[in-house]
């Protein structure tokens, strides 16, 4: 039974093993991470050895949804990244769809609030003190 969640193109994801311009380095999951700020909002991740997120998020390109709940639509799917706000007012979760990565975005956010680059101290990018 398909569930009634609404889905909105937010972004991709492309893994990658070599270093791009303008990455940012997340100590939480070991990883670096360009700002997808181009008009397609492609982002690329690089993954260090020892990275927590699940293989297929490393290895296979993912793409993004808005969604007005995650927990309709997590219902019923294996779920990689269990639910959490990487940042205020941002949820995301990544589920497996037929062998794909896909994340989910539950936010109030604008788009340009969401791709400022100011959310430092955040579950991503804590702060060094």
């Amino acid at each position: 039974m398909k569930n009634s969640a609404t889905y909105e193109y937010h972004h991709m994801g492309i893994p990658t093993d070599k270093p791009q311009a303008g990455e940012r380095y997340s100590s939480t999951f070991k990883m670096y991470t360009t700002a997808g700020h181009n008009e397609f909002r492609i982002q690329w991740h690089r993954f260090e050895e020892g990275c927590p997120l699940h293989p297929l998020v490393q290895s296979v390109p993912h793409i993004a949804f808005k969604v007005d709940s995650i927990e309709k639509a997590i219902e019923g799917k294996v779920v990689l990244l269990e639910p959490y706000y990487p940042f205020d007012n941002y949820r995301v979760a990544i589920i497996e769809v037929e062998g794909a990565p896909v994340e989910l975005i539950e936010t109030s956010l604008s788009e340009e609030q969401i791709w400022c680059d100011s959310h430092n101290n955040s579950v991503i990018y804590p702060n060094k003190d």
